[in-house]
């Protein structure tokens, strides 16, 4: 029995998730992330890889990349949430994903998409996931510090001069 079922996502409203059909364990490995492998240079070289549009890409080592924007990479519906269920794991040229907390049958998996926070790059992908901690913009769990105290920054400023 798969551990995964397809549906409507809740997170992305017009696309699709991957749901537990049943409780799942911490630790416990959910399904294999699958693509095909490419050398980083044919990412810098190929216009398909554009951060305008959504992107599958895993780096696995300085030399290749794991292209995973392909109809049979069921674990490409996984969706990014700022407080993930499960995450990418890793060895060698496979790319997998696991549960990190205990998840409930009927729980849609999500994971941390871990996009860097550059410039206002971070603009182009607003994150829907509904987390208590959800900073507004797909960025990984390192940089998100920065978006809060931007914010925090902005909203200062918008009292001072509201207050004048």
């Amino acid at each position: 029995m798969k551990l995964y079922r397809i549906k409507k996502s809740n997170i992305d409203n017009k696309g699709r998730g991957l749901y537990a059909t049943k409780n799942i364990k911490e630790g416990t490995k959910i399904i294999d992330y699958v693509g095909k492998i490419i050398t980083n240079r044919q990412v810098d070289e190929s216009d398909k890889y554009d951060n305008k549009k959504p992107i599958y890409l895993f780096t696995l080592n300085k030399k290749y990349t794991l292209d995973g924007d392909f109809s049979w990479n069921t674990a490409g519906l996984i969706n990014h949430s700022c407080d993930p269920n499960s995450q990418y794991d890793g060895k060698g040229l496979k790319i997998w994903v696991t549960a990190i907390k205990d998840i409930n049958q009927g729980e849609e998996f999500t994971c941390d998409y871990g996009f860097s926070f550059e410039k206002d790059d971070y603009k182009q992908f607003p994150c829907k996931c509904g987390a208590k901690n959800c900073c507004g913009y797909i960025v990984r769990e390192e940089s998100r510090w920065r978006l809060n105290k931007k914010f925090a920054m902005s909203n200062k400023k918008k009292l001072i001069n509201n207050s004048r």
